[in-house]
């Protein structure tokens, strides 16, 4: 899949239902995923808005995001989101395809695994899968086809 990158900045933000996420408990054990995340759609432009909404106020203001641009067919350099903006990067070789990485100033990394969004039967299962304490799969191993 080829990846457009877009540099310009949307100013009206899109609106969005709630999403879907899957945290490990505060305090856990080390893993390699803290959660998991099952958008909408593949629009960065519709589901970062919505990710940093939910994840603003119980873990802090979402800086950074990295995805890999297998499967995000547009990816803008900057989202705006509620009071500010959101620096998106790609790392085609670098990124596990199946993980989305969060950096906030204030509290430091939130790695995800991202439940594709036609992933209708397993999602729910997955999700709960990737947020137990000390999990040691990493997010390419997850089994995310629908």
């Amino acid at each position: 899949m080829t990846a457009t990158i877009e540099p310009t900045i949307i100013k009206e933000r899109l609106p969005s239902a709630s999403a879907r996420l899957s945290l490990a408990p505060t305090g856990s054990g080390p893993g390699l995923l803290d959660g998991a995340w099952w958008p909408r759609s593949r629009d960065l432009l519709r589901e970062i808005p919505t990710l940093t909404d939910a994840l603003d106020a119980c873990w802090g203001r979402i800086t950074h995001v990295t995805v890999n641009p297998a499967h995000w067919p547009v990816i803008a350099r900057r989202v705006p989101v509620a009071g500010h903006t959101v620096h998106v990067g790609w790392f085609a070789d670098e990124q596990d395809p199946k993980k989305v990485i969060l950096l906030s100033y204030t509290v430091g990394r939130l790695d995800l695994l991202v439940i594709p969004p036609e992933t209708e039967p397993a999602a729910g299962r997955l999700m709960a899968a990737a947020t137990v304490p000390g999990g040691i799969r990493t997010a390419s191993r997850w089994p995310t086809k629908p």
